[in-house]
């Protein structure tokens, strides 16, 4: 164990999600935001105003964002939950303006990832607080037994998510977690741990980072061979055509690579869930 304890593992594996852990320092969290305001001009708008595509991946465009991505605070944490080989599977901006109505249904991540097995776990990274007013994650305990749940891709307004997705089975909401956090800080959440997330009622833009790590053994489900970038460790299997790290900002060649193969197999996965879920539909 590099940072946890036996018996935080235990609770992580069974209830699919582990927080708070201190990630960075004031200087480390000021040079983040100081890294979005120059990202933001870039755009010509904020984050969420502007393609979807400036949400994802952030890690193939912005070294800052490719540095946080491996910060040892973080990798350690993580190590004890998936192991020594680690790839960053996917990085996305989640910002919630202050007083906007952007939110999230309850819903897992792994719905339409097209990941096996499912070992995937989400460090996610609070640049300003995260907590109940300004929209913070809420979690619910999968008592030891995860499984996937139906969703259907609902398109909803003002949803964080890309498809809206959205759990389509009744959900027992006993005990669930609000998964506050302080800025600079960050929590662990499992893929398929179910969760969501209120509208910000905050005054403050609540900036969080998803970023999504995975074994290097983890395989992809779909035809399209995707991209990955190591973190940690070595990867031995090759399921992934692995990227460097960026190493001058908005450098979009290799972002829109990454992209392009991470939405390509999304949309892919959207319609095989929907096809695996079928029957459950037409009872």
């Amino acid at each position: 164990m590099k940072a946890l304890t036996l018996a935080q593992v235990a609770r992580y594996r069974h209830d699919g999600f582990l927080f708070p852990f201190p990630a960075l320092s004031e200087a480390e969290r000021a040079s983040c935001l100081a890294g979005l305001e120059r990202y933001e001009r870039w755009l010509g708008t904020t984050v969420p105003q502007g393609d979807l595509k400036w949400r994802t991946q952030p890690h193939a465009l912005l070294p800052w964002y490719a540095d946080l991505v491996r910060h040892p605070r973080i990798l350690d944490v993580v190590e004890d939950v998936i192991g020594p080989d680690i790839l960053v599977w996917t990085g996305t901006f989640f910002i919630k303006e202050a007083a906007s109505p952007t939110f999230a249904a309850w819903h897992q991540d792994s719905t339409y990832f097209g990941l096996e097995p499912h070992e995937q776990v989400t460090a996610w990274v609070a640049l300003t607080d995260a907590s109940r007013e300004a929209g913070c994650m809420e979690v619910l305990s999968a008592h030891g037994a995860p499984r996937q749940m139906r969703h259907a891709a609902l398109r909803l307004k003002d949803s964080i998510n890309r498809t809206g997705q959205t759990i389509m089975e009744p959900l027992d909401e006993t005990g669930a977690v609000m998964m506050q956090l302080e800025a600079g800080s960050f929590s662990l959440h499992h893929s398929l741990c179910v969760h969501r997330s209120a509208p910000n009622r905050a005054a403050h833009r609540r900036v969080g980072m998803g970023i999504n790590y995975i074994p290097a053994h983890v395989r992809p489900t779909g035809p399209i061979r995707m991209s990955a970038m190591l973190a940690r460790g070595t990867d031995k299997w090759g399921h992934f055509d692995l990227f460097e790290p960026p190493t001058a900002e908005f450098d979009t060649a290799t972002h829109g690579l990454v992209y392009e193969r991470y939405a390509e197999n999304y949309r892919e996965q959207v319609k095989r869930h929907e096809r695996l879920f079928a029957p459950a539909h037409a009872s």
